[in-house]
């Protein structure tokens, strides 16, 4: 994540279980597997992704430079993926040269930084020349906005002119767009952000016995929690294909340099 000190999904950077967990989740899986699919003809020479968090979305492609603004992030990812090269760093700060990465990701960042226009034109600055390309995901549609959005410090959700507007703002051309998530994961993260809050506040005040009672069951949940997962993603994904554009909860805008 970048920039947001907000972000209540950073409590979660010191736990491990937390990576674990993360890296079955659904909508997670169907971001990663739509920006590798536009990845795949592309041949990238020197990939940037940027607020990679504890779980990028890059992992099959080298080299790869993965940056966050937590250190944290970038400590925990090291130690679960040594392939690759870590940056702590601003989002609205790139500590790199202009002309330096082939493609930049950025998934699901854009919505918590203040100041997104300004990413977006640092990004853009370190692309390089003439082809360099940007792939971004962002949430979409502004009505949507509700308690998961709050909850994860959301300065915005997108609507598709907006984020064009902005990337053409920052010397790039959109030239490929397409759905990632519907609906339905709107409506799912809706339900999962309030059972967690429930759940939190009773655990408040337990004993530690309780605590470590609970944790034995951290194996078999994760077992439950990645075959849930991989079974709900193929309903995310036809709930996304079908659906139309203005019903997507999460668009990818694929963008070049403007010459």
């Amino acid at each position: 994540m970048e920039s947001n000190a907000g972000n209540r999904f950073a409590n979660f950077f010191k736990e491990g279980k937390y990576v674990v967990l993360k890296n079955y989740l659904y909508n997670y899986l169907l971001r990663k597997r739509a920006i590798e699919k536009c990845l795949q003809p592309e041949s990238p020479t020197l990939i940037l992704e940027v607020g990679s968090g504890i779980s990028p979305v890059v992992t099959n492609f080298n080299p790869t430079v993965y940056s966050d603004l937590s250190f944290e992030a970038v400590k925990i990812l090291k130690q679960h993926q040594p392939a690759g090269h870590y940056v702590v760093a601003d989002g609205m700060h790139l500590p790199f040269k202009r002309n330096r990465f082939s493609h930049i990701i950025c998934s699901e960042v854009l919505e918590h930084v203040a100041d997104d226009l300004r990413a977006l034109k640092e990004m853009a600055r370190t692309l390089k020349q003439p082809h360099g390309t940007l792939i971004v995901t962002v949430p979409h549609r502004k009505c949507y906005f509700t308690n998961d959005d709050d909850f994860v410090s959301h300065y915005r959700r997108y609507e598709l002119s907006e984020i064009k507007g902005r990337l053409r703002s920052s010397g790039l051309k959109p030239v490929h767009t397409q759905k990632v998530l519907g609906p339905l994961e709107k409506i799912t993260m809706i339900m999962v952000v309030f059972l967690f809050t429930r759940i939190q506040k009773n655990k408040t005040g337990k004993n530690s016995t309780s605590q470590r009672r609970s944790s034995r069951w951290m194996i078999l949940f994760a077992y439950f929690f990645e075959w849930a997962n991989i079974f709900y993603k193929g309903y995310a994904w036809l709930d996304a294909v079908m659906m139309p554009r203005s019903f997507s909860s999460v668009i990818l805008v694929r963008s070049i340099l403007n010459k």
